[in-house]
């Protein structure tokens, strides 16, 4: 039986203000060609410094994806000629990644199974190009872009273990704030590795570039074991070569073969020095790493939020964030993660907007939180407020004011009201005393009718339970 084999390497974007090499902006959506800068393009003349972000970012990198830090490294040049690399060299690493024999973890099917990573890099992103009907058109504002590429050890199984490895190294390096890891803006591109073996030696092996999403790597693997399971099925050789994805349609197509090995010719960066890393520097960035998506699950977990709630949560930083700032705040946290990622996760949906373009803050949401918590609203009201509170920020107990949303939790009122209800409903009486519990559940509906929604839920179903056995 064949058995497929896999390797990904991924480029990510760093997540700093300035490029690699030079002081020009790290931005993305800029008119083409306006950042681009003399030292990326390779000016004669020109000299390329070391950006301390890119290397505090490495080395957050390489701390978060349980990677061996090179104490002691250099940049290389990588030597080729292509039109979209201006110097006809990248400056990269090559003999000294700064992470080595890392891995981040995956469960699934009652499997848990740590995908092996051989070695992280850092290094500098070529420009971009835009190919169009008969021409090729190229913006040089990406060139420069610092980029971590992460090469997995060839350790994965299936398409399965390739879609868990690329969500959770996502979330890692979304939480950590290495990168903001926008598949749709190419901060994040995948390449892969694909080969088919009956043995434990490894087939030939099957590249395709430049995969634009994690649903795209999941399609492509299906495809191209699909593919190659039938070529060897039916006696052809497969050769080396390397291809790419269209997702128009559903298959990979042919860009090159792979005749011999590449030889790029690389040799270590004359105009930048030997870079050590000592181990105070180390441990400085290690303290800036906040809690990372594993031990938030474990934490929402010993806090009883739901799993629904938790993969929401997790799937959403911002989202994630707001929620231990209302923690900290000693608010429910059931009661917090699920307007979170309920009826507030629903309008931002709708509006398509993130939380950060609403005018809610914490302090207000934790008011409607702790009055919920007590008891002194129902749900029905804070689905009323809530509206207001995330488009204009109106304090809680303004708008409870202002629309007379107070709950009613006077004994006596409600008492004489439930009276009123249980006196004009003698059906339901009687139900209730045939056993039917549904009854309860329809004259609550009644209660709260009457009441707009305003009877103290709590309070309101004790009354209401009292009467009910004294008509027994």
């Amino acid at each position: 039986m064949l058995k497929p084999t896999i390797g990904i390497e991924v480029h990510c974007e760093l997540k700093t203000n300035s490029k690699a090499f030079s002081p020009s902006a790290n931005t993305y959506g800029e008119v083409p060609n306006k950042v681009a800068n003399v030292i990326d393009l390779g000016y004669p003349g020109t000299l390329p410094t070391l950006n301390k972000g890119l290397l505090d970012l490495g080395i957050k990198c390489a701390l978060v994806l349980n990677c061996d830090i090179t104490g002691e490294m250099f940049f290389d040049r990588k030597n080729y000629f292509y039109p979209d690399n201006p110097k006809n060299y990248q400056i990269t690493q090559f003999n000294t990644p700064i992470g080595r024999n890392g891995y981040v973890s995956v469960s699934y099917d009652g499997i848990d199974k740590n995908i092996e990573i051989e070695e992280i890099h850092m290094e500098e992103d070529t420009c971009k190009s835009i190919h169009e009907q008969d021409h090729t058109l190229l913006n040089f504002n990406r060139a420069g872009i610092p980029l971590i590429e992460i090469v997995t050890k060839p350790c994965i199984s299936n398409e399965k273990e390739a879609v868990l490895y690329l969500e959770n190294l996502r979330e890692m390096l979304l939480y950590s704030g290495v990168s903001d890891v926008k598949i749709e803006e190419g901060s994040m591109r995948c390449d892969l590795n694909i080969s088919l073996s009956d043995s434990d030696k490894l087939g030939t092996k099957i590249e395709v570039k430049n995969i634009g999403s994690i649903s795209a790597v999941k399609d492509s693997i299906l495809y191209e074991i699909k593919r190659q399971t039938e070529m060897i099925n039916n006696g052809d050789i497969l050769r080396e070569e390397t291809r790419r994805w269209d997702e128009k349609t559903g298959t990979t197509i042919l860009m090159r073969v792979k005749e011999t090995g590449n030889d790029y010719r690389y040799f270590p960066e004359p105009d930048i020095p030997k870079v050590i890393l000592d181990s105070e520097w180390i441990m400085s960035i290690k303290k800036t790493i906040p809690m990372l998506p594993n031990e938030l699950k474990d934490k929402y977990r010993d806090l009883n939020i739901n799993e629904i709630a938790i993969k929401s949560l997790i799937q959403n930083r911002e989202l994630s964030i707001f929620l231990n700032d209302l923690i900290d705040m000693n608010v429910n946290p059931v009661i917090s993660a699920n307007i979170l990622t309920g009826d507030i996760l629903s309008y931002l949906n709708k509006k398509y907007i993130k939380l950060s373009d609403t005018k809610i803050t914490k302090e207000n949401l934790s008011v409607l939180i702790n009055k919920l918590d007590s008891n002194e609203i129902s749900s029905k009201i804070a689905k009323e407020i809530l509206p207001e509170i995330i488009e204009n920020g109106t304090l809680v107990d303004t708008i409870i004011s202002n629309k007379g949303l107070k709950q009613i939790s006077d004994e006596n009122s409600l008492r004489t009201l439930i009276i009123d209800i249980l006196n004009n409903n003698e059906k339901a009486v009687l139900d209730y005393k045939n056993g039917l519990d549904r009854s309860i559940k329809f004259l609550m509906g009644q209660i709260m009718k009457e009441t707009k929604g305003q009877a103290n839920p709590v309070l309101a179903n004790d009354i209401l339970l009292k009467e009910l056995e004294n008509r027994k």
